[in-house]
C-alpha cells in the first residue's frame, strides 16, 4: 500500500497516520521526522537540510525529495508499502514524487484528503496548545498556516483527482470516527471485490 495523507494543520494526520501504520504494517513517514533523523545522524543529506531547518526556512524541494527517496529506497520496512504524512506539500513536489515512484516501487495507490472545517481546526489547535504548551500554536499562526496550506494544496487535489487517486475523508468527529471512514475508503480502493461482497 502506497498512500499519501493530506490535510490542514490540526486535521489529525499524525493520529490517523499512526493508526493506519499499525493496522496495515507500513511505516508512517513525515518529512519533519526525516529531517531530525538525518541531522542527528550527521549524514550528508542532514547537513544539506540543517541550515534551512535551523533558520526556520523551507527546505528546498531538491533536498526534501532526496531525503524522501533515501528513506523509501533504503528502508527495509518499506517493502509492503508506506504512508507519507503531509508530503508532498506543493505541486512540484507531487510531480517529482510521481516520477521517483514510477522509476522505483510503482505509483501511489491512494491519496487521502482529511477535510476539516476551519473553525474546528482552529479549535483543535487551541486545545493542543493548552495541553502540550506549544507556544507556536497561536490563533494567528494557525490561521496563517491554514492559508498557506489552502494555497499549496488546492493544486494537489486537482493533480491527484485527475489521476483518480484522491479520496476526500470527513475529518470531523472522534479519532475513531475518522479512522472508520479511512478504513472504509481503503477497503474500497485496495479490496474492491471485498467491498462489493459486503451487504
Amino acid at each position: 500500500m502506497r498512500l499519501v495523507l493530506l490535510g490542514p494543520p490540526g486535521a489529525g494526520k499524525g493520529t490517523q497516520a499512526a493508526r493506519i501504520s499499525a493496522r496495515h504494517g507500513v511505516p508512517a513517514i513525515s518529512t519533519g521526522q526525516l529531517f531530525d533523523q538525518q541531522i542527528s545522524a550527521g549524514t550528508s543529506l542532514g547537513r544539506r537540510a540543517e541550515r534551512y531547518v535551523r533558520a526556520g526556512e523551507l527546505v528546498p524541494d531538491e533536498i526534501v525529495l532526496d531525503i524522501v527517496a533515501d528513506r523509501l529506497t533504503t528502508g527495509a520496512d518499506c517493502g509492503a508499502g508506506f504512508l507519507l504524512d503531509g508530503f508532498p506539500r506543493t505541486l512540484p513536489q507531487a510531480e517529482a514524487l510521481d516520477r521517483m515512484l514510477d522509476a522505483s516501487c510503482g505509483p501511489l495507490d491512494v491519496v487521502m484528503d482529511l477535510k476539516v472545517d476551519q473553525a474546528e481546526v482552529l479549535a483543535r489547535i487551541s486545545r493542543r496548545a493548552l495541553s502540550e504548551g506549544r507556544v507556536d500554536d497561536t490563533a494567528e499562526t494557525a490561521r496563517r498556516r491554514m492559508e498557506v496550506f489552502t494555497a499549496e494544496t488546492a493544486p494537489l487535489r486537482s493533480h491527484y483527482g485527475e489521476q483518480g487517486l484522491l479520496r476526500s475523508i470527513d475529518g470531523s468527529g472522534t479519532p475513531d470516527d475518522v479512522a472508520a471512514r479511512i478504513e472504509e475508503a481503503l477497503t474500497a480502493v485496495l479490496h474492491p471485490q471485498l467491498r462489493a461482497s459486503q451487504p
